[in-house]
């Protein structure tokens, strides 16, 4: 087998709090996705390096106004959290808690690519949990500061009446900001190790990674600091994750570092066992790249291109809708190769829009252009492409009560409303939209621009400061969005959406 050579981060994009497994060559990731809707993406590899999409563990898991977006809050910042990624005898779990919903999801399928997954709820909160299968006993780790052990039944559907469910173990306290949290669980050699977070406010005060070991389960456990590294990049610590091994015994970590607006991105590094402790190679430092023994492959990118050319009402797996679409007002059919988001309920900004359709942005920089036909636009409907996080910023089209039409580009106001910053009259029934985005050193800009012939720009109001705020807790989205103001029922049919990925 040839090597590889990985770099970090292994995808400069949103795919936080990951979690790995790898069940024969290949690997699977799951990560948060809070609320993006189709959640937790289960994302393959054969190489820990170039991952793609295969397939989500739900489309939604609640029907309810809040995940809905009509009680004009949303689920921003909530929805599906730090979910837990493991193989056990033929069958895959995923489970995770959900802050709004105040309840723990245990998800189970036998075909992790293709296969439909079965759940089980259980009420009350199990915090960034980590899922263990000892033999034919089943545990969850969770909590923060304060760490606690629950006993599942050995279907992992329910917590066991008679099992273990107590404190297992407290985190350090002085000089700690943030307690351990961010649990991945394993038995390996004769030890249960638990590696979690912690941010401490004296050294070097970022995130850090720790190793927890004690050779029975209940503890004691003893710790040592596996990670305090910012991979240069202005004291952000790479931390929270685990470990993984490779079919020829190779072990790796993966974990992930902040990288403000683009969002929390997620890093590979080669580890050794030195008295059964594991130890980050190169003297505890994250490495800018590495040779692997490890195969290339080909792979699908996280983020793509998209013609709309579907023969079914399906979109590929790198879309996902900003909480729960409304799945009688969008076609990719309707109109062949076009994307119709017909409007439905009444608001005043992209937030609270159902059916905005949404990729991750990526760094160091990108750009996405779409497309619009505008002629069914009915007044007082807004449509366009959006820079999302809770500071966006949009432009697109606006229709007036007497058919005029102005291009606009808006932001937040600092209500969650939107801040009109130019306008501009517009006379033609398609308009070309695109947004430009610059990560590079955490400048954090997003520009705006729009055309009539998708050749000559005209750039439009001020570029946004884009700002990663813990009320959405997500990287900046791009997507694609129509909603009305006064009257539903207008639609707009995107032609394409085309994206660059920018050195």
């Amino acid at each position: 087998m040839s090597s590889i050579v990985i770099t970090n981060p292994i995808i400069w994009a949103d795919i936080p709090d990951i979690d790995m497994i790898r069940v024969g060559d290949a690997f699977y990731m799951v990560s948060t996705s809070m609320h993006s809707m189709p959640g937790c993406p289960i994302m393959k590899s054969i190489n820990l390096k170039d991952w793609e999409i295969v397939n989500y563990v739900f489309d939604t898991f609640e029907d309810n106004d809040a995940h809905n977006l009509a009680d004009g809050k949303g689920i921003y910042g909530k929805g599906s959290w730090a979910s837990s990624l493991r193989y056990h005898n033929g069958i895959y779990y995923v489970c995770f808690s959900c802050n709004d919903m105040q309840q723990f999801y245990i998800y189970r399928t036998e075909d992790i690519e293709n296969g439909n997954w079965e759940r089980s709820v259980i009420k009350g909160l199990l915090h960034d949990p980590a899922l263990l299968f000892d033999e034919d006993r089943v545990f969850v780790f969770s909590g923060n500061g304060n760490i606690y052990i629950t006993e599942l039944t050995a279907d992992a559907s329910e917590i066991k009446p008679d099992g273990i469910r107590q404190l297992l173990l407290e985190g350090e306290r002085d000089g700690i900001g943030l307690r351990i949290e961010g649990c991945h669980a394993y038995k390996l050699n004769g030890y249960y190790y638990l590696f979690f977070i912690d941010w401490p406010q004296t050294g070097h005060g970022r995130r850090r990674e720790l190793c927890y070991r004690s050779k029975e389960l209940l503890g004691p456990y003893e710790y040592k600091v596996m990670l305090d590294d910012d991979l240069g990049y202005h004291n952000k610590g790479v931390a929270q994750g685990g470990i993984i091994d490779t079919p020829s015994g190779e072990w790796y970590a993966f974990l992930f570092q902040d990288h403000d607006a683009v969002g929390r991105i997620p890093c590979i590094l080669p580890m050794t066992w030195q008295d059964g402790w594991p130890v980050i190679e190169g003297g505890g430092k994250t490495p800018v790249s590495f040779e692997a023994n490890l195969p290339e492959s080909s792979f699908q990118p996280i983020v793509i291109s998209d013609e709309f050319d579907y023969e079914e009402n399906k979109l590929a797996l790198n879309w996902q809708w900003n909480h729960n679409p409304d799945n009688s007002r969008w076609s990719v059919t309707a109109r062949p190769g076009y994307l119709r988001l017909e409007t439905g309920q009444i608001t005043d900004r992209v937030v609270l829009a159902r059916n905005t359709l949404t990729q991750r942005t990526e760094g160091p920089a990108c750009s996405g252009t779409a497309v619009l036909d505008v002629s069914h636009m009915k007044a007082g409907d807004h449509a366009g492409l959006v820079a999302l996080q809770s500071q966006y910023g949009t432009v697109g089209i606006q229709a007036e009560d007497n058919g005029e039409l102005y291009v606009v580009m808006g932001m937040n106001g600092g209500d969650g409303s939107m801040e009109t910053v130019e306008r501009t009259p517009y006379v033609g029934n398609q308009i070309y939209v695109k947004i430009d985005f610059d990560f590079r050193d955490s400048i954090d800009l997003a520009h705006f621009h729009y055309s009539a012939d998708g050749s000559e720009w005209t750039p439009i109001g001020r570029p946004l400061q884009m700002k990663y705020t813990l009320d959405h807790f997500m990287g900046y989205r791009i997507g694609l969005f129509n909603y009305a103001a006064k009257q539903s029922g207008g639609y707009v049919d995107f032609d394409f959406f085309r994206y660059t990925k920018k050195a």
